[in-house]
Order: structure tokens, then C-alpha cells, then sequence
């Protein structure tokens, strides 16, 4: 009995089955929130002061924190950044 994937990657398979792009997305958010989140405790920011210095409220940080939310907006993205005195990039590779 031969498998079809047998010796293809994870990211072959996900191609296969229509997911490799939502999963790239989910795997690209999670890291821009864990990066946010290393910075805000690196800086002894909490979320009300990171809303506060956003000029928002902390229901609308909701989508950047929850993994699954796919809501996240690259302006709210870059507004976090900003107020945490970082910069956002992204780019093709």
C-alpha cells in the first residue's frame, strides 16, 4: 500500500487540501502577537496602558491578542507597533 504522502512536506499537503495560505496567516499573526506581547513586557506595558497610548479601547486590542480572530488589521498592527515605539515590516520573500 502507497501512501500519496509519502515523502512530501507539510506545506505540499496543506497546498493540496486548500489550506496553506489560511494557515500561513494564522502561523504570521500569532508570531506578530507573541512579538507584540515580548515587547509590551519587555517595556512593563500593560493592555490598558498599550489602548491608551493607541487611543482606543481595550475591546478593540481583542482581535490581536486571540489567535484564531481573523479581524486583525494590518493598521491596527501598526498602530500597536507605533505606540510601543517599534516599527512594523513585512514583505514578500
Amino acid at each position: 500500500m502507497k501512501s500519496a504522502h509519502i515523502g512530501s512536506d507539510f506545506d505540499g499537503f496543506l497546498e493540496e487540501e486548500g489550506m496553506l495560505a489560511e494557515c500561513e496567516a494564522g502561523a504570521i499573526q500569532r508570531v506578530l502577537a507573541w512579538q507584540i506581547s515580548c515587547e509590551m513586557k519587555r517595556r512593563r506595558i500593560s493592555r490598558a496602558k498599550l489602548a491608551s497610548r493607541m487611543n482606543t479601547t481595550l475591546a478593540s486590542l481583542a482581535p490581536l491578542f486571540a489567535p484564531s480572530d481573523a479581524s486583525l488589521s494590518l493598521q491596527l498592527l501598526e498602530r500597536a507597533a507605533l505606540a510601543l515605539g517599534r516599527k512594523l515590516k513585512i514583505e514578500l520573500t
